[in-house]
């Protein structure tokens, strides 16, 4: 089985493989104060109410955009698992072409989109990560990761309206009746869920005209169902895809290993 974690700016997800099968997966704050001990205890406690045997995890892979959360789980893995974890960078055997122009600034987690996403739709691909930031992430027919576009998530621009504005209130992310809002949270939700799908659609006409093609689009990311609902634009939700991702590359990387071996 593998442990496969992703370490995002907001939230941390972990999930357990048997094979190519998501048996369980949670989330919890990624918490740069947060131990290796403490880590482990947590996942320790979860495996146990799932009723899943650590001992029988024996790879573990780590998609990380924290560095100081990238240490933690990577000398968790060797003190607790005993074995070498596989974390995503660049710089692995991805089985694609990174054509950014410094491979290595491209995100763990894009990269883990960029390919789980083209396993399962080939491409041309647009994966949209609703996440602390959105991104859109662009691959190619041939499977070739070509850059992308980042921008503000839905969560950061709420809080970032509240922090900037002193009478403007906190607010639940989910769409007005209306986009006339006429009181001041339907209209800041107005604003940012509706602003956030017309962005969408408008970005993505950009790509595919930049492309010369129309891509298939997915999307991914704790809100992508609530935007998919209310845009023809994208064609599945994929919660996991990052994991999915952890989990092909590990694939990868330890057949590459074995191969050498042999």
């Amino acid at each position: 089985m593998l442990l496969a974690i992703d370490v995002g700016n907001t939230h941390t997800v972990l999930g357990i493989y048997d094979l190519d099968r998501l048996v369980a997966d949670w989330r919890m704050g990624s918490l740069t104060h947060r131990t290796v001990d403490e880590n482990w205890l947590t996942i320790k406690n979860f495996c146990a109410d799932r009723n899943i045997r650590v001992a029988g995890i024996d790879g573990v892979g780590i998609s990380s955009v924290v560095p100081d959360l990238t240490d933690v789980f990577e000398s968790l893995a060797r003190k607790y698992f005993n074995v070498e974890p596989v974390t995503v960078t660049a710089s692995l055997d991805l089985g694609i072409r990174v054509l950014y122009t410094d491979p290595a600034a491209v995100g763990a987690d894009r990269l883990c989109n960029a390919i789980a996403g083209f396993r399962k739709y080939g491409g041309p691909l647009v994966v949209i990560d609703f996440g602390t930031a959105t991104t859109f992430d662009v691959i190619s027919a041939s499977g070739d990761y070509l850059g992308g576009v980042i921008t503000l998530g839905l969560d950061s621009t709420a809080a970032e309206l509240h922090r900037r504005a002193a009478k403007l209130p906190k607010i639940e992310l989910r769409f007005p009746s209306s986009v006339i809002g006429r009181e001041t949270e339907a209209s800041m939700q107005s604003g940012v869920m509706f602003g956030t799908v017309d962005m969408v659609e408008g970005i993505l006409r950009r790509i595919a005209a930049e492309l010369g093609t129309t891509p298939r689009v997915i999307a991914t990311g704790g809100l992508s169902a609530v935007i998919a609902a209310h845009t023809t634009v994208i064609e599945a939700c994929e919660p996991s895809l990052v994991l999915d991702g952890v989990r092909l590359i590990y694939e990868r990387v330890q057949a590459l290993r074995v191969s050498r071996r042999a």
